[in-house]
């Protein structure tokens, strides 16, 4: 496959990118990933300081190639985590949930690229402005907490490569190497796939929600919660009690006292499929069995290099 400007801006092999992930996408995951010609990404939502300095310095060990820590501005202990990043060396940050102006120059002055994730326009351009060297443009197909302007990946990938001028990786409902082609065709120079990873033996999510996830199928999956960070998991009891305190007009005090603490850990990691909040995408309905992360990328550039040479003949 050709350089472009993702696979030269991080020195990989194809323009793939596997998300960084509340409690799924630790060292085991982003190192087998980053092997495999993509970027892996250790996602430090659900880790303390210390926890996140393990999993670098364990990627380290098990890859020489490049990868990348994506770090969510809300976290409490921000300051922290970045301190970490600078000092194990790691030259890739994506960074989500927040404003890229607060960490960004930091960050480049460390020699680390930058990259935010947005769900709108609006949020692609006011990243390029704060100076990021590319944006992940995420449609609301996504698992996850996701944009409110519930814009799909199809819109939005081309009404953000019209307005900006820096790299562009399309996220949100791509598993497949068709769905990278189409993406790519749309105006992305690489693609950022969640869920397909999740469904690997590598992701550090319990057994019991990679089997759920291998289960789902259309419309199993529905953005909810929208009155605090909209955010689309699959239909359990947990998704039946907040439908059902919808029904009484619930205020924002009584969605946040339903949530309570620790919901995606519960499902995510520790496997509670009823009481836990499972965060996965729609493409979850295309994701049929569990398979090693190394696979997925070959399986996915295949299909990619296939759907292509089939295009050309149309």
């Amino acid at each position: 496959m050709p350089e472009n400007k993702i696979t030269s801006l991080f020195n990989i092999k194809y323009p793939l990118i596997q998300a960084g992930m509340i409690w799924a996408s630790g060292w085991r995951l982003a190192s087998t990933v980053s092997n495999a010609g993509g970027l892996g990404i250790i996602g430090s939502g659900s880790m303390y300081p210390d926890v996140l300095r393990e999993h670098i310095q364990k990627c380290k060990n098990a890859t020489d190639k490049p990868f990348a820590v994506n770090v969510p501005m809300l976290y409490p202990e921000i300051e922290k985590l970045m301190e970490i990043i600078v000092e194990e060396g790691v030259k890739i940050v994506f960074t989500s949930a927040g404003n890229p102006k607060v960490w960004t120059k930091h960050l480049q002055e460390k020699g680390i690229k930058v990259v935010h994730v947005v769900s709108s326009v609006k949020f692609a351009l006011k990243s390029e402005e704060a100076g990021v060297d590319a944006v992940v443009a995420e449609g609301f197909e996504a698992g996850g907490h996701n944009g409110r302007d519930e814009t799909t990946t199809f819109t939005l990938i081309p009404m953000v490569k019209e307005k900006i001028k820096i790299p562009l990786i399309a996220a949100g409902g791509i598993g497949t190497g068709k769905g990278m082609l189409a993406a790519m065709v749309l105006g992305a120079d690489a693609v950022q796939v969640g869920s397909r990873f999740v469904a690997s033996p590598e992701a550090s999510s319990h057994p019991n929600f990679k089997e759920m996830v291998v289960k789902a199928g259309e419309g199993d999956t529905i953005l909810t919660l929208k009155e605090l960070a909209p955010v689309r998991l699959l239909k359990n009891k947990f998704y039946q009690d907040i439908e059902r305190l919808y029904q009484d007009s619930p205020s924002k005090e009584d969605l946040i006292a339903l949530l309570g603490r620790a919901r995606a850990k519960k499902g995510m990691f520790e496997g509670d499929l009823e009481e836990g909040e499972l965060e996965i995408g729609q493409i979850a309905g295309l994701i049929h069995e569990i398979k090693p992360a190394a696979e997925i990328v070959k399986e996915m550039i295949e299909e990619f290099e296939r759907a292509k040479a089939e295009v050309a003949q149309l």
